[in-house]
């Protein structure tokens, strides 16, 4: 809850009227809830929940808080769902997710891949928190694709509510791999007919197409990803003849209208195309840009009307709230008002049902990533990462680098130079001096990523170099430096500022971007343009992730599936110590010039 708030937050919820809970929520009195109508219904939305049940920060072993005084967890949001059930009453409301559900958390992270629930028969920690809320439907996020098609099929299969993909389709045919729409069929209080009248409400799931590249590995031969606008207009007219009144779409996918990836693939980000160029939708719920958008309205350049869009931040912190405001015309239901907020989960407490639900399993979670794995000879921060060499990160590129040399052992590639990459995900990861545990690695390496390697020439490294060093904003010589604004340049994320441990190298930010690279060198020589390297990299950017150049198309010459962060935490078990005088040796530098821009 937000610091200035005068209520506690057990106040919100039990002291409150449902109305009144709302209204500290966020929640304003909306312009469809009281526009002039026959009937009022109440579409709520999450998004990108990421595998967060409870109110918990797993990297730092307390509840979860941040500047912005932010709450997160399904729980949360559940509180805001049985209030908004409570005040419009639970006929006239639905509930869907616009996808990334099963994986992000700590505790989603265990039962994915530390005692798999797909081996133990346990119900997944998403599935139990979301049957407990009562969902209508959840669209696929691309995170979904993660572990395997196994694995999300046995996910699905354990989840009440229909998992909706449309655009995902089975390899070398139109056929829908997944649901692609729903009809509910609800009964509606109506203000001028006594008892309850016949609705018919169609969702229509969209994935994103951006598992093609990311999720390649599990993917490619079983599962193509198409156009977002093009499926939508397939399928909305079929759903309106099969008697929806109403049609919403749940979207992973954000609203730019922008791609991370080339122009090979339909668009990512195409949920405000969407709305713009299919007619027949009333109203989008998205995600995947993580972003909180309350209220947004497109129009349709087919019909001239509006089109409700919102999309719920992430990790439970908001709840997309839309109210449509329906006529009964000519036998027909139509839309005359909407509109939407975002309700806040700073405002209430956790849901005891959803508490109860996955309790056993957060417990579980706690405890492994709380286990001590090793001794940390100083302490060790990303803090300053995203623009000078750091000890913590040469940790990653040090594990990657000896893993990949032992495995190449005996094969043609063996007397390669082994070299790695390495982002700062997140400048908050530190390793304390002293005891290390499970939860301090998960917070330096918070993807589950796993570990390949791919053959580079000279050539090809050093236009992967100039393309990472996009990342900062061109400073001319002399001019005065801070850290915090060099980074980030054109919006490019801490994670897409790719660091090379093997080579040195420097970064000239005084340069235009692409002539950056004043200096590579191996073991003091230049390196040439046709010499060649095996570098370490993660799946995510070698299947294409952040379009890099070359790394997509580099022969693989390592793949055993070791996840990153595993391969981490058993170094450091092995090791049981974690010195940076036994790996760290500053390779890269920022000039300007020639002269060093931090000492």
């Amino acid at each position: 809850m937000a610091a200035d708030s005068p209520l506690s937050r057990r106040g919100a919820i039990g002291g409150l009227t449902a109305a009144g809970a709302l209204a500290l929520a966020g929640w304003p009195g909306t312009a469809a809830a009281s526009s002039a109508r026959d009937a009022l219904i109440t579409v709520m939305g999450t998004s990108d929940l990421h595998g967060y049940c409870l109110n918990w920060d797993y990297f730092k072993n307390a509840e979860y808080e941040n500047g912005d005084g932010d709450h997160i967890g399904i729980a949360k949001a559940a509180s805001l769902i049985k209030q908004v059930r409570a005040e419009r009453g639970t006929d006239n409301t639905l509930l869907f997710d616009s996808g990334d559900t099963i994986q992000g958390s700590s505790l989603a992270t265990y039962y994915n891949t530390v005692e798999p629930f797909t081996e133990t028969g346990e119900t997944h920690p998403m599935a139990r928190a979301m049957n407990a809320v009562g969902y209508d439907a959840v669209a696929l996020g691309n995170h979904e694709f993660n572990y395997g098609l196994a694995h999300l099929d046995a996910w699905i299969e354990q989840m009440d509510a229909p998992v909706l993909g449309a655009n995902a389709v089975h390899h070398g045919t139109d056929d829908p791999a997944y649901k692609p729409y729903v009809l509910k069929r609800m009964r509606v209080t109506c203000t001028n007919k006594p008892g309850r009248q016949p609705l018919v409400v169609g969702v229509l799931g969209l994935t994103n197409p951006g598992s093609i590249i990311w999720d390649r590995r599990h993917v490619e031969g079983e599962l193509e990803f198409r156009d977002l606008v093009e499926t939508a207009a397939h399928w909305v007219p079929i759903m309106r003849a099969e008697g929806a009144d109403i049609v919403i779409v749940s979207a992973h996918s954000g609203d730019s209208g922008t791609s991370s990836y080339g122009e090979g693939l339909p668009v990512e980000n195409a949920s405000a195309m969407v709305a713009e160029e299919v007619p027949g939708i009333d109203a989008i719920l998205f995600g995947h840009a993580h972003r909180d958008v309350p209220e947004r309205f497109v129009t349709n350049r087919v019909t001239g009307e509006d089109v409700l869009m919102s999309m719920p931040s992430y990790w439970g912190r908001r709840l997309s709230v839309m109210d449509l405001a329906l006529r009964r015309e000519r036998g027909r239901w139509r839309v005359v008002s909407k509109s939407a907020v975002a309700l806040n989960a700073n405002t209430v407490e956790e849901d005891p049902d959803v508490v109860a639900a996955v309790e056993g399993q957060h417990a579980t979670a706690v405890d492994y990533v709380n286990q001590v794995i090793a001794t940390s000879t100083e302490e060790l921060s990303a803090a300053e990462a995203c623009w000078t060499d750091t000890p913590i990160l040469d940790y990653i590129q040090h594990v990657q680098i000896q893993t990949v040399r032992a495995a190449l052992e005996g094969t043609p590639e063996a007397d390669l130079p082994v070299i790695s990459i390495a982002a700062p995900f997140s400048r908050s990861a530190s390793f304390p001096a002293g005891d290390v545990s499970i939860r301090d690695m998960a917070g330096l390496y918070v993807f589950d990523n796993t570990l390949l390697a791919s053959e580079l020439t000279g050539a090809q490294v050093r236009a992967y170099l100039e393309f990472s060093a996009r990342y900062f904003e061109r400073v001319a010589p002399g001019a005065a430096v801070d850290p915090e604004q060099i980074t980030n340049a054109g919006g490019t994320p801490d994670y897409n500022f790719d660091q090379i441990a093997g080579l040195e190298y420097e970064i000239d930010i005084s340069r235009p971007a692409g002539q950056r690279i004043t200096s590579l060198t191996l073991d003091g020589a230049e390196v040439a343009d046709g010499q060649r390297f095996v570098m370490a990299v993660n799946n995510y950017r070698q299947s294409g992730g952040g379009g890099f150049p070359h790394i997509a198309d580099a022969p693989v010459v390592y793949n055993r599936q070791v996840e990153v962060r595993q391969a981490l935490i058993d170094h450091a078990t092995a090791t049981g110590t974690i010195d940076p005088a036994d790996f760290h040796t500053p390779n890269w530098r920022l000039v300007r010039e020639g002269e060093p821009v931090f000492g």
